[in-house]
């Protein structure tokens, strides 16, 4: 019988101080990505938003808010005391917190972004 006791995993609050920012991909962009020949993508500014270029398509960057928040682990190693022995545990570390996602929108090569109406979502990600 063992002597050590299951207490789970421990969880720490330890941010890293790293800005992460999730990515939705649409399936023909990741279809693109994934293909034997990937092609190459560039970034460009437009009026409200950057755009996201293939040779023949391009897409929008939308932020979009979520309301379920999405939690970045990492597992660490660490030291638990019993007794006289030091005997590895293994850890998680919360080191970030996601509230919000990119979106890319599909939108017609050479027409610039439609430009935004103020939704309450768009001006509250301003502030942040």
């Amino acid at each position: 019988m063992s002597s050590q006791k299951d207490a789970g995993i421990p969880l720490n609050h330890a941010p890293n101080g790293i800005g992460y920012k999730l990515l939705e991909l649409p399936p023909e962009v990741l279809a693109l990505l994934e293909s034997e020949t990937p092609p190459v993508l560039t970034l460009e500014s437009s009026a409200n938003s950057a755009i996201l270029k293939t040779g023949t398509q391009s897409w929008a960057l939308h932020q979009k808010n979520t309301s379920n928040a999405l939690i970045i682990l990492e597992p660490s190693e660490g030291t638990a005391s019993l007794s006289s022995s030091q005997i590895p545990e293994t850890t998680l570390n919360a080191i970030a917190t996601i509230h919000d996602t990119i979106e890319l929108v599909s939108e017609p090569t050479g027409k610039p972004a439609p430009v935004a109406r103020g939704k309450w979502h768009e001006r509250f990600a301003r502030g942040r």
